[in-house]
């Protein structure tokens, strides 16, 4: 089994930062990608960004140049700070770890943006 700690969600103004934090544990053997998607009332959930292998990193058009993903492989964790966030950010972000064809889940985390 894999569990996900995350943390850094919130109430930002447009314009504003957050930085969110995911730790994996468990059952990480073998775990090839990891990353963030999102999902906003009413819309499908969609990858924001990930890491695959430790460094290839990919990210959604929509937050090119405003939002960084990395990794601290020592801690299995994945960080995702997030710039310049505007209202069409707002959403459940989830941390996600990857397993050949599998994607397991955390919890979620709320970004609000809003003023």
């Amino acid at each position: 089994q894999v569990q996900f700690v995350e943390s850094g969600g919130g109430l930002v103004q447009p314009g504003g930062s957050l930085n969110l934090s995911c730790v994996v544990s468990g059952d990480i053997f073998g775990i090839g990608a990891m990353g963030w998607y999102r999902q906003a009332p009413g819309n499908q959930r969609e990858l924001v960004a990930r890491i695959i292998s430790g460094e290839i990193l990919s990210y959604a058009n929509s937050v090119k140049g405003r939002f960084t993903i990395s990794n601290l492989k020592v801690k299995n964790a994945v960080y995702l700070q997030m710039n310049n966030l505007q209202p069409e950010d707002t959403a459940v972000y989830y941390c996600y770890a990857q397993r050949g064809p599998i994607n397991y889940w955390g919890q979620g985390t709320r970004v609000t943006v809003s003023s």
